[in-house]
């Protein structure tokens, strides 16, 4: 009998969420894994009271899950009932050896609790949408079953939509990421030599602060510059050689054998070369730069750029809409702006994460207590719904594009890496119908960037 029970072929993704703290994020993300096929239970379908239901909740933790999704934030984690989950979770994961049994979803900034503390978790504070992508880039890594060929979603959310008037809409939703493709790079990068004897220290140097990305390695630098313009701008350190032209397509993907180089570090020295770029162009923009916490540098607007309280315009022509990207809130001025990051899988991108700044005011500088703009922005920016931050998004990239379909960031004096000047957009076949208004102590009713939107420009960030 115990050998049978162990060959139950385990599909279920479960969720462990608290009531009702969690429902409004379950009804979303939950339609969203079963359109992409994947078996999902939450306790938000369990319409029978008493014991009854808690017995199926254990029942389908224990012998038909293979993977538990916890919702994380402290008030689901003080929960009796999610705590008892997590106990069986863990004693699942030790007897299906699978670590990664459990998949943390940070829904807002947590204590780390027993047990859970270590794992790695899918981050949905930057935007569901982002949080989704990763998700099921997670599930599909981990080899987590799932049907493309018969797509359901489960009936009885409509039963919980006339439970709690929050409708699923069975209609396609266009979804906006924060993922801007890269659409051209140079065709090949350079790795060059001294010929001479140099200064090592001058030329670190020049490479870290110089306008054009470059990075060093071993005795020698990688860059994009053509050897006349490596002459102009190395100049002063030494005379430089191309010893190596790479086409960057093989560089990235493979390394270089010949330079003793695997594909992970060639993919990091190419990152790094693209951060830089998207660096120098903000600069080269006079936005502020602020390094946070966590080391990223964001860049955000000041008056050079949009006035306070001046509104950016965004969106196709015809249905233009705009934003705020600098205001004043509660006495105190703010700053919209962003940190980005380059990526290659699945594809070569930018992700861009919003970040706003506070100063006591227009002419004074960002305040420098960590703890002091988190409370800022837990407080001021709670009001700001998905839309709103997607607006204030759109409005950014669209005043660094001055209108065009790209942003172009230069590598070199003669080659530039573009990407387009629009987020990624991703569709959902179901809609969930959740509420756009601001709450009352808003910042500001900035109803260009709430309400209902057309399919096109449906946005979860």
């Amino acid at each position: 009998m115990v050998r049978d029970k162990q060959i139950i072929k385990r599909e279920t993704i479960f969720i462990s969420k608290a009531t009702p703290e969690d429902d409004e994020f379950v009804l979303w993300l939950a339609p969203r894994l079963e359109a992409a096929g994947y078996d999902v239970f939450a306790d938000i379908l369990v319409l029978l009271g008493g014991d009854r239901w808690r017995k199926e909740i254990t029942e389908t933790l224990q012998d038909k899950s293979i993977k538990m999704l916890l919702c994380c934030r402290d008030s689901t984690l003080g929960k009796d009932g999610v705590r008892e989950e997590i106990g069986i979770a863990e004693d699942l994961a030790r007897q299906l050896e699978d670590p990664r049994f459990i998949i943390p979803l940070r829904l807002e900034k947590f204590k780390k609790l027993f047990g859970i503390g270590e794992l790695q978790y899918i981050d949905f504070i930057g935007g569901w949408a982002h949080g989704l992508k990763d998700l099921l880039d997670t599930l599909d890594k981990q080899g987590v079953p799932r049907s493309i060929d018969q797509i359901v979603v489960n009936p009885d959310w409509e039963n919980y939509k006339r439970r709690s008037s929050i409708s699923i809409k069975r209609s396609p939703e266009v979804l906006t990421s924060n993922w801007l493709r890269i659409v051209r790079t140079p065709d090949a990068i350079r790795y060059y030599q001294p010929t001479d004897a140099v200064n090592y220290t001058l030329m670190a140097k020049t490479c870290t602060e110089g306008i054009f990305p470059a990075e060093m390695y071993m005795e020698g630098f990688f860059s994009f510059a053509t050897p006349e313009e490596i002459s102009q701008d190395f100049g002063n350190v030494g005379k430089f050689i191309a010893s190596s032209t790479i086409d960057l397509s093989e560089f990235i993907n493979n390394g270089s054998h010949r330079l003793n180089i695997r594909s992970h570090q060639a993919k990091n020295f190419v990152s790094s070369m693209f951060r830089k770029s998207w660096e120098n162009f903000c600069r080269g923009k006079e936005l502020y730069e602020y390094t946070f916490a966590n080391k990223q540098t964001g860049f955000h607007v000041t008056g050079k750029q949009v006035p306070i309280g001046k509104r950016i315009s965004w969106g196709n022509p015809g249905k233009r809409r705009s934003a705020v990207l600098h205001n004043i809130a509660r006495g105190k001025v703010w700053r919209y702006g962003v940190s980005a990051t380059p990526h290659f899988w699945p594809f070569a991108h930018f992700r861009f994460k919003s970040r706003v700044l506070f100063a006591e005011s227009e002419s004074e500088v960002p305040f420098d207590n960590p703890k002091r703009q988190h409370r800022l922005r837990r407080s001021i920016c709670k009001g700001w719904r998905n839309k709103a931050w997607h607006g204030r998004l759109m409005a950014f990239l669209e005043m660094l594009s001055e209108g065009s379909e790209h942003i172009e960031l230069p590598l070199s004096r003669s080659s530039v890496l573009s990407i387009e000047a629009t987020p990624v957009l991703a569709q959902s076949p179901v809609t969930t119908d959740l509420p756009n208004a601001m709450s009352d102590d808003a910042e500001e009713q900035d109803i260009s960037t709430l309400g209902n939107y057309d399919a096109s420009e449906e946005d979860i960030l």
